[in-house]
């Protein structure tokens, strides 16, 4: 069974290497299971170079018989999972790196607790990652949703906030319109938009360009060097709060707003684990929910 998962995968990632990526395990490993595969076999059922692989005749026979097993165990544990008080299997989950020590981490902490025999891979990282070619059951994005073809849950809103270095905001006059931080120096977070938008209280905007002088691909570097008074930039509230309670970083323009990000769950509209998936999605949802609206205790 797990030769043949393993088979199928290189099939479905295209790649010796990718599979090999997707499920955890070095390349010769892979590649060593497929061998002996054919070898038990007595067929071959990959043609390989050294730039791509492709199915014999009967490598295609036989992953079309793969795949129907696989999606029938699937199914299975699907049903099971509908019909269990304990939900058993396991997701594999990508969210930002900055959302590390953030509510919705805490709420898959709980959910791994309340639910034992359900196994979570975490994934963190700040890039965009793909739901089928990376091989996960769920990913976390933040911002707002540009692809219609996933299945998508909004978990919530977190505020942003403008901040500069406690030292160097020193060094400057107190900005009273986004126009005078034209000549500040900023911190970039690369996959965000090089202008910031600022939305005054009579509800008009303006856009601030400024000057880069340091561009990062991951949000918790860009709070590291904002500490380090290099400059102003945007931060998630959470990281922004962290940095004003121990007196490093310092709120610019107060009247004045960043629009909030979105948290939405996505994840295929054929989820391998659609249950477990909904389970987990649910329950991330509902926590984090009550976390940020906790019910007010009328008992004092």
């Amino acid at each position: 069974m797990c030769a043949t998962w393993r088979s199928s995968r290189v099939v479905d990632e295209g790649s010796f290497r990718a599979a090999a990526k997707a499920i955890g395990l070095a390349p010769s490993r892979v590649s060593e299971t497929v061998s002996e595969l054919e070898t038990y076999l007595g067929v071959t059922l990959l043609y390989r170079t050294t730039r791509r692989i492709a199915l014999t005749n009967e490598g295609r026979m036989f992953y079309v018989r793969v795949t129907e097993m696989l999606r029938s165990a699937e199914t299975g544990l699907n049903e099971l999972n509908a019909l269990s008080l304990e939900p058993v299997g396991a997701l594999r989950v990508s969210m930002p790196a900055f959302m590390s020590s953030s509510a919705l981490a805490t709420a898959m902490a709980e959910f791994t607790r309340r639910h034992p025999q359900v196994a979570l891979s975490l994934t963190f990282t700040d890039a965009r990652t793909d739901l089928l070619e990376d091989g996960f059951d769920v990913n976390i994005r933040v911002g707002w949703l540009d692809d219609s073809s996933m299945m998508s849950r909004k978990l919530g809103e977190s505020d942003r906030a403008l901040v500069a270095g406690t030292g160097y905001a020193a060094t400057r006059p107190r900005p009273t319109h986004p126009s005078d931080m034209e000549d500040w120096d900023w911190l970039r977070y690369r996959h965000r938009s090089e202008y910031t938008t600022l939305y005054g209280p009579d509800g008009g905007s303006e856009k601030v360009l400024g000057q880069a002088r340091l561009e990062v691909d991951s949000v918790d570097a860009l709070y590291h060097f904002t500490l380090q008074n290099l400059g102003a930039t945007v931060l998630p509230e959470h990281l922004a709060a962290r940095g004003e309670a121990e007196g490093k970083l310092t709120r610019l323009l107060p009247g004045w707003r960043l629009l909030p990000l979105g948290y939405f769950a996505v994840w295929p509209d054929t989820s391998r684990r659609e249950s477990l998936t909904l389970l987990f999605v649910r329950f991330i949802s509902e926590w984090h929910s009550a976390a940020a609206n906790p019910i007010p205790d009328h008992r004092s």
